[in-house]
């Protein structure tokens, strides 16, 4: 059986070409899946060459004739803009929406079994009317109305979820309502059971305020709508327990002790795991009919083409990308 991984090439001025270009032959030597590049080869090799990098054989094809155990680069309708790294530019944005629609739509018709996405450039994004906060939205959209998306950022270690993504910080407290927070963590339970293979995962759930509320000194989100939220959820049978501080959680080590913690808000909870899982992070789109995994990191625009950004980030996502397809039973 062919076996195939989609990759998005990401804003073309920003490091998920190098990284991708730099990441080619450890991907391909693992051996269970051949990536398959949505985006013209003649992009890696400019990279490749800054960088005095010699790429491994790219096969220019179609995603009709992709080829198992090579790596295949499909070029997209569409001209490939002048690559100037660091730049915030419409085109380059284009193009990497055009990638991202394409690899998504090979995993859709059931032509690659997954899709790992390189960074894109929100403000670069906004610039050609893109109208979603970012890739998890735009995948959701593409995978039709019914389906609800979850960000789970993971590594070996630690597996956090978001109960409000991308949102201003001001709206926050009126989206942490008993329906929505029940709503994630279940989102949550079943991702860590399908996605992550735990059976009965113990989840950690973090207050909205400081010191978790203070018992209502502090803020009554917690005690009217995360505390209610929880008893829900365990009413199932699941093993939630908080809500916590998510300083002293953090800080004492707490977070050691739990398969998953479902965060309030975006920074309460990708600041603490980007500390503790930079390099080796994967952002990992859950609750979609498609496999979709990322590095935890940006564009990284002000080393974009100077050679030196790290790959490890797109390795683990390579690998938690055939990991999942494994765990869902998508190949036998």
């Amino acid at each position: 059986m062919q076996r195939f991984i989609g990759i998005s090439i990401g804003d073309l001025n920003g490091i998920g070409p190098e990284i991708i270009c730099k990441s080619l032959g450890e991907i391909h030597d693992m051996g269970i899946f051949s990536p398959v590049i949505f985006a013209h080869p003649s992009i890696l090799q400019w990279y490749a060459e800054r960088a005095d990098f010699t790429l491994p054989e790219i096969i220019e094809t179609d995603i009709y004739h992709l080829k198992s155990g090579f790596i295949n680069a499909i070029p997209l309708d569409c001209v490939v803009p002048n690559i100037i790294p660091g730049k915030t530019d419409e085109k380059s944005a284009r193009y990497a929406q055009q990638s991202i629609k394409a690899a998504t739509e090979a995993v859709l018709q059931g032509k690659t079994h997954a899709v790992v996405t390189a960074p894109i450039s929100k403000e670069a994004m906004s610039l050609t009317g893109f109208k979603f906060p970012g890739h998890t939205e735009y995948l959701a959209s593409l995978c039709g109305k019914n389906h609800e998306s979850l960000m789970v950022l993971a590594n070996d270690t630690i597996r956090v979820a978001l109960v409000t993504v991308h949102i201003p910080v001001r709206n926050i407290a009126d989206k942490i309502t008993q329906k929505h927070v029940y709503k994630v963590g279940n989102l949550f339970k079943n991702a860590l059971n399908k996605d992550f293979g735990l059976e009965n995962p113990k989840i950690a759930v973090l207050g909205l305020n400081p010191h978790a509320g203070d018992g209502g000194v502090l803020g009554m989100e917690e005690k009217e709508h995360i505390e209610p939220a929880i008893r829900a959820l365990n009413a199932l049978g699941n093993n939630f327990e908080g809500p916590f501080a998510a300083d002293g959680f953090f800080g004492s080590g707490m977070w050691k002790s739990y398969d998953g913690i479902l965060a309030m808000y975006h920074d309460q909870g990708l600041i603490p795991f980007k500390t503790l899982a930079f390099h080796s992070g994967v952002n990992i789109t859950c609750n979609l009919p498609i496999v979709r995994t990322s590095p935890d990191h940006g564009t990284g625009f002000s080393i974009a083409g100077k050679g030196i950004a790290d790959t490890q980030s797109f390795i683990e996502a390579y690998k938690a990308a055939q990991t999942i397809i494994l765990n869902r039973g998508k190949i036998q």
